[in-house]
């Protein structure tokens, strides 16, 4: 098994206002392997029950790529279907953390999002993005398609607009159609600009009635409350898709490229 599905990390900050910031990162490309998901998710369902927090931040590392999606060394790797649906539930348990978690969630994008990484945006509660933070769902490229992560990305920017991501797999989407279709509440020029904004809006929120924000989140998500079965069912999807002889070429295709 690759070094790479044992790398990556996740770590968070709580600041003194109860801001609390999560970063996770990966040397490729910020792509997520099981472990690493499985640990955001728990990070992010402990700082939302952290008295001490009053909004939570999500950010990820470095200054390119904000999340090229779920780990495809890990991916080429799965021969069965609990190995399977165990993979692609990585980033459902993000989605379900962020849905879940009492407190506003702002998304940090800086770079591009591919897969589970437009999941991961689409699951916050306020996401601003730069404008190099282009999106795309690229599953059905390597014969999958994007079924997890799918009802949190149609929820943010509609059906229409999720399956154009979804069958036009290869294609980028800039960060402004993104900001147009919902998915991104403003795009900035700089990084620097971004981060201006998100502590501006992070103090305001960390200074607000956090029963009012509590319930207000509770308003926002309400009709997901199936998604943990839901999601689970979509992992089946997935995880029956990879092991099928025509995903395993067009992975093997998308490895030699």
């Amino acid at each position: 098994m690759s070094d790479a599905i044992n790398q990556g990390s996740v770590e968070y900050t709580i600041s003194e206002n109860g801001i609390g910031t999560i970063e996770f990162g990966h040397p490729m490309s910020n792509s997520l392997p099981g472990k690493i998901l499985r640990k955001l998710a728990d990070t992010i369902t402990l700082l939302g029950n952290d008295d001490k927090v009053k909004v939570i931040v999500l950010r990820s590392m470095g200054e390119k790529a904000f999340c090229a999606g779920a780990s495809f060394d890990e991916l080429i790797s799965i021969k069965d279907l609990e190995t399977g649906k165990v993979f692609f539930s990585g980033f459902a348990g993000v989605i379900n953390a962020c849905r879940k978690a009492p407190k506003f969630i702002i998304g940090r994008v800086q770079g591009k999002a591919v897969g589970g990484g437009v999941g991961v945006a689409s699951a916050v509660d306020y996401c601003l993005a730069t404008r190099y933070a282009d999106v795309k769902l690229s599953e059905l490229a390597v014969g999958i398609g994007p079924f997890v992560v799918g009802p949190a990305v149609e929820r943010k920017i509609g059906l229409s607009a999720m399956s154009e991501l979804a069958i036009n797999a290869t294609e980028w989407r800039s960060a402004d159609w993104a900001k147009k279709k919902g998915l991104y509440t403003d795009v900035f020029d700089t990084a620097e600009d971004m981060d201006a904004e998100i502590d501006r809006l992070a103090l305001r929120l960390a200074k607000s009635n956090p029963e009012a924000m509590r319930m207000l989140k509770e308003v926002f998500w309400q009709g997901t409350e199936h998604w943990d079965t839901l999601l689970a069912e979509r992992a089946a999807m997935s995880g029956t898709l990879v092991l099928s002889e025509f995903t395993v070429n067009a992975i093997n295709a998308f490895k030699t490229k």
